[in-house]
């Protein structure tokens, strides 16, 4: 990991600005042993905890089992009003045999694809997730490698599935900070069902059953997204909200209890939604900074922000504010522009208060022998540093 420090000229005009403006560093904690909060449309971490360590995500891996089966009706491979039998794996596995979370779905009726999808979302059916599973793909391990090729494809890079329903299987892990990017994928890309996550309760076969996530009624904005729990694992939410004029997803995992995990989460979107400033830094396209790029036509390439980068400060007192650019080195060409490359840190008294990924201002081809002959010496003489 190559870090580019404070004093790097790209940066320099916005930590003055910053200098003036900068609040005091997160006066935040949470019970919860992993946490992120993450701004939508940047995709900026204002707040975490433990976010890359690996967790066992219970009924919230339903979320990449949604994410495939909308993506499917996105290119027309499977449609709302197709039908899938319950099986009897199906039924004894995640229906009402299992005394788990299920839809009740009679053993042998066909529901269709849309019903089961809002058992997934508002029920967390297992037996709708399996029967999903069963029908797109044959097995539930046929569907959880489509699940786990999704997710290289949206950029997960600490999850894998084993199964569409999250029950306990020992290599199945995501990241806090994968299910936040999970559910800003599912919110940007399907927002024409996306109002599902936000219905109060869903019935079926003469059973009606409220959506687990209690946070939708009271008052706080929130429209989605999954709790989860087992007993291994803990209590753990997938929640967004609107609340304070933009759009915030906040992940909790590990809680101890259903009232633990509702309290907070509502302290952790309320905080977000109300505790930051926002100072715009960077306008869409705007250069950040560069990285080097070894052997490359040019040395270095520019680093832009996905759009425009705002940096949302804690409300409080003065503080030393800071930034730094991390990436991976070597950077080998060739480079596509678009590709994301690197890391914005900002820091307030060296603890992290916000990141957002950064990406190849431009493409970047080999460069001559000569460039690759200067390069070499360069990494002889003094390491690519």
């Amino acid at each position: 990991m190559r870090v580019l420090g404070r004093g790097i000229p790209g940066l320099f005009f916005l930590l003055i600005m910053l200098a003036g403006a900068a609040r005091a560093q997160v006066d935040f904690d949470t019970q919860a042993p992993y946490a992120v909060l993450m701004d939508y449309e940047s995709g900026v971490v204002l707040f975490q905890k433990n976010a890359d360590e690996l967790i066992e995500p219970a009924s919230m891996a339903k979320l990449m089992t949604v994410a495939v089966v909308l993506d499917m009706i996105e290119r027309g491979a499977l449609d709302l009003k197709d039908e899938f039998v319950i099986t009897e794996h199906a039924w004894r596995t995640g229906g009402a045999p299992s005394r788990g979370s299920t839809m009740f779905a009679e053993l042998g009726s066909s529901v269709s694809v849309d019903n089961l999808l809002h058992s997934v979302i508002v029920q967390s059916g297992n037996d709708a997730a399996i029967a999903l599973a069963e029908g797109i793909a044959g097995s539930e391990a046929a569907f959880a490698g489509l699940m786990n090729e999704f997710a290289l494809d949206i950029g997960l890079e600490n999850s894998h599935f084993t199964n569409p329903s999250g029950l306990p299987d020992e290599g199945m892990h995501m990241s806090a900070r994968d299910l936040a990017y999970l559910a800003r994928y599912i919110i940007r890309e399907f927002p024409d069902y996306y109002p599902v996550f936000a219905l109060e309760s869903f019935e079926w076969n003469g059973i009606s059953q409220s959506n687990r996530n209690n946070l939708l009624n009271m008052g706080l904005g929130i429209d989605g997204l999954k709790t989860g729990h087992t007993e291994a694992a803990g209590y753990g939410i997938v929640v967004s909200t609107t609340e304070g004029g933009r759009r915030l997803v906040g992940v909790l995992h590990g809680l101890e209890s259903a009232s633990a995990r509702t309290e907070e989460a509502r302290k952790l979107m309320t905080w977000g939604a109300r505790s930051f400033e926002r100072i715009p830094a960077f306008a869409a396209g705007a250069i950040v900074g560069h990285a080097r790029v070894y052997g490359g036509e040019v040395p270095e390439v520019g680093l832009v922000g996905e759009g425009a980068i705002d940096i949302y400060l804690p409300r409080g007192n003065r503080r030393c504010l800071s930034a730094e650019i991390a990436y991976h080195a070597p950077i080998l060409p060739p480079v596509a522009e678009g590709q994301r490359l690197a890391q914005l840190r900002i820091l307030c008294d060296d603890q992290i208060i916000q990141m957002a990924p950064l990406y190849a201002a431009e493409s970047v081809g080999e460069g001559d022998i000569t460039r690759r002959a200067s390069d070499a010496l360069l990494e002889l003489m003094f390491g690519w540093l």
